[in-house]
């Protein structure tokens, strides 16, 4: 019963792809939220594909622009995202990651 309650507005959201490693790799499953509130630089956001119906893509958004919002893969070499497909609107964002990890900087040393 619980589960049927929730599940409009929890959702757990498995990684596919490249596109956000290593912050989030292929099959790690994160916990996403219906959007309750705007959508802020640094997101990790659910949204559907502007050139695939039903398809969903998971994206940080990088900057607002009135009611669209550019967003990008981490892996910016394994990522489709606004630099093909231009800025989105904020109403094709349904999701947010809950806990979003800051992007991982390949450059800096462990």
């Amino acid at each position: 019963m619980l589960a049927r309650i929730l599940t409009p507005f929890i959702r757990r959201v498995e990684v596919r792809g490249d596109s956000m490693a290593p912050t989030y790799v292929e099959g790690e499953v994160v916990t996403a939220f219906r959007r309750w509130r705007k959508v802020r630089v640094g997101d990790v956001v659910v949204l559907s594909d502007p050139r695939s119906t039903g398809r969903l893509l998971l994206k940080r958004c990088r900057a607002r622009h009135g009611s669209r919002i550019d967003v990008r893969g981490d892996n910016a070499a394994a990522s489709t995202d606004s630099r093909e497909f231009g800025p989105v609107e904020i109403k094709n964002v349904t999701w947010l990651i809950y806990a979003p990890r800051a992007p991982i900087d390949p450059t800096m040393d462990s």
